[in-house]
């Protein structure tokens, strides 16, 4: 872990300027400078660049943050290692906290697997390209399946040679640990004999996003129906294939730049879209997709699509598993090749502007994919059809997005002849039956332990600020060491100075009306225990923190196109400086905030109050009650001071 001196000395250090500079070119525009986006494809400059916020911004794809969000941003690389990143350019020598025995011995280890897979992979390549085995049998396999020299040493391919253990002896020879050969998976070993696992197999190693290899697989040359025709290396320390698709290292810039993931089965189809030109392009190598996986993906674009090249039976059965790329709030798009057909032969066939444009014209959203395709079956059965109802709406009702839900819906509807009402009645049913379910796994009784607080619609708990705390989090964040007021003190004469900090802290605690979002509770806690801290800064503290949600979104709150609540504006806006008149604005901004958000709570404890009646719970019941009551007199408090204007 690097130490808080050393990260306070690097963000110091990282003018954003000077960092930015390093990728775009910049022109001064008034206080700030402008480039061309490199995160996204823009004609017009909408990149802006804060020198004296330190901060950037792109009005086009919305990315922004600190000069450490965009090396990992740009450089696809953990907090830990932007900070390394930028240590190195300012020359600043990086101080690490001690590990325990323990977390040595494991660093030790992961280390040591990763060393034996790296002279591996350096292994194989020798041999493909300079033993006699490798380029009779392994290069001629490549060539004739028309890879190109520069594609092979991309991806750096080789051949693992044939025998009982050619490879385990050579790097024993070198001096590895058979330990550290057999828990990678490169050696077999059984009592008192071993032998190498990928023996005259072409090899095809998996890298991790920093470029380093943690498994291979393999594929065998020979006619052997007895023997699997692919082997990949078994879980290990550094290689959990869950959590791993192929070609993602070479891949990542482009699904960034294009905002775009295709997705293939195999190593091959990969390679031979990169070799045509398509480049953002990853396989799950025949495994079922996982959330890791998507997750992954998800880190560089929510946009994939997925190219299928199975008959329709292969990829009903697959349906059920891109349910879950849907739940992840993804973007997802199917594409079926022509018969007979693979990403790695079509990509050869077409080259990269052909198949592009077969993509371009072909692909297809997931859900009119599905009902379509389910639809062939079903012909004028009315059960079938009821059937293929249910299991279209079920990945509808996965999706997390509303909006997204809504569209979907309306879709579905022109496309099964079904009811709008219909459909929304039958999503309804299985989000409630979802929730069933999390609440059977003990989630409901977990809830009754912990303090009870009124439960807030998803959508609006979860998804999206409302505008009301975008406003509360500004002021906050720009104005909580600002003086407020005075109140008299004890002694005569003596006065107390309030911060705008303390007040809108304690007006939130006094009611229990915090946000339930959980990036607003972070940024509400930590001004909150600060408020004593004469050096803390929160501009500061939030756009350098190591959250990146929270960064983004203090960089948001600090851009000036973030448009400012009307909640407050009167006849156009107000003339003076807002630090001017922070007396009327902070209640008034803490007021409409409160107002919202009882607004939302009320009909949820009545729904709590009817439950718990039904369930025979009258020790809920009196107590959801007192709460109804306590929040009734806050909302006619505040309806007083807001004139009623707010309340309706």
């Amino acid at each position: 872990m690097i130490d808080h001196a050393t990260i306070e000395r690097i963000i110091d250090s990282a003018e954003i300027s000077d960092v930015v500079s390093d990728f775009v070119t910049l022109r001064k525009r008034g206080v700030n400078m402008l480039g061309m986006c490199p995160f996204h494809n823009e004609k017009t400059p909408s990149f802006t660049v804060s020198p004296a916020k330190g901060i950037f911004k792109c009005f086009g794809c919305g990315k922004g943050g600190n000069s450490v969000n965009f090396i990992m941003e740009h450089e696809n690389l953990t907090y830990p290692e932007a900070l390394k990143w930028l240590a190195k350019k300012y020359h600043i020598d990086v101080v690490e906290h001690e590990d325990t025995e323990e977390q040595k011995q494991l660093n030790d280890e992961r280390e040591s697997l990763m060393i034996v897979s790296g002279f591996a992979q350096k292994y194989f390549i020798r041999y493909l390209w300079e033993e006699n085995e490798g380029r009779t049998i392994g290069l001629s396999y490549f060539r004739e399946r028309s890879f190109r020299d520069d594609t092979m040493k991309k991806f750096e391919v080789g051949y693992a040679p044939d025998g009982k253990a050619p490879f385990t002896e050579a790097a024993q020879k070198e001096g590895y640990k058979i330990e550290f050969l057999e828990k990678t998976g490169l050696t077999i070993k059984r009592d008192d004999w071993i032998r190498d696992r990928f023996a005259g197999r072409v090899m095809f190693p998996i890298h991790n996003l920093a470029g380093r290899v943690t498994a291979f697989g393999g594929r065998i040359l020979k006619e052997d129906k007895t023997v699997a025709k692919y082997l990949n290396s078994p879980e290990s320390e550094i290689y959990h294939k869950s959590k791993v698709v192929y070609g993602i290292f070479q891949a990542k810039r482009e699904i960034s730049k294009l905002d775009k993931c295709y997705l293939v089965e195999g190593y091959t189809d990969v390679l031979s879209m990169h070799q045509a030109g398509i480049e953002n392009v990853v396989a799950s190598s025949g495994t079922a997709l996982t959330v890791d996986q998507i997750r992954l993906i998800k880190r560089f674009t929510p946009n994939i699509t997925i190219i299928y090249d199975g008959d329709e039976a292969g990829i009903k059965a697959s349906l059920r598993g891109i349910d879950l790329v849907l739940e992840e709030g993804m973007n997802v798009k199917v594409l079926l090749l022509p018969d007979k057909e693979d990403p790695d032969s079509y990509a050869k066939k077409m080259g990269a502007s052909g198949f592009t444009k077969y993509i371009l014209d072909n692909e297809t959203d997931f859900i009119q994919f599905k009902t379509r395709l389910l639809l062939k079956s079903t012909e004028n059965d009315p059960v079938a059809k009821a059937r293929l109802i249910s299991d279209v709406i079920r990945s509808v009702a996965v999706i997390p997005d509303t909006i997204t839900r809504s569209v979907y819906i309306k879709e579905c509807s022109k496309l099964l002849d079904v009811n709008e009402e219909v459909l929304y009645t039958e999503v309804q049913k299985q989000k409630r039956k979802q929730s069933d379910d999390l609440k059977a796994n003990g989630i409901r009784e977990q809830a009754r332990k912990s303090a009870r607080q009124p439960e807030i619609p998803k959508e609006i708990e979860i998804s999206q600020f409302l505008e009301e705390e975008l406003v509360f989090l500004r002021f906050l964040l720009k104005f909580s060491r600002f003086p407020l007021f005075e109140l008299e003190g004890e002694t005569p004469g003596e006065t107390e100075l309030i911060s705008v900090g303390e007040f809108m802290i304690e007006e939130l605690e006094k009611d229990d009306l915090i946000s339930q979002n959980e990036l607003f509770r972070i940024i509400f806690n930590d001004v909150k225990q600060n408020l004593e801290n004469a050096e803390f800064d929160p501009w500061k503290h939030f756009v350098y923190h190591s959250n990146s949600e929270i960064s983004a979104l203090a960089t948001d709150l600090l851009s000036e196109k973030f448009i400012e609540s009307n909640i407050w504006k009167r006849g156009g806006g107000f003339t003076e400086k807002e630090e001017d008149i922070l007396d009327l604005l902070v209640p008034k901004i803490i007021n409409e905030y409160k107002a919202r958000k009882i607004r939302l709570m009320l009909p949820a404890i009545e729904d709590e109050i009817n439950r718990a009646y039904l369930e025979n719970d009258f020790d809920r019941v009196i107590d959801e009650q007192s709460k109804y009551m306590n929040l009734k007199r806050v909302e006619k408090d505040l309806s007083e001071k807001l004139g009623n204007r707010a309340m309706n």
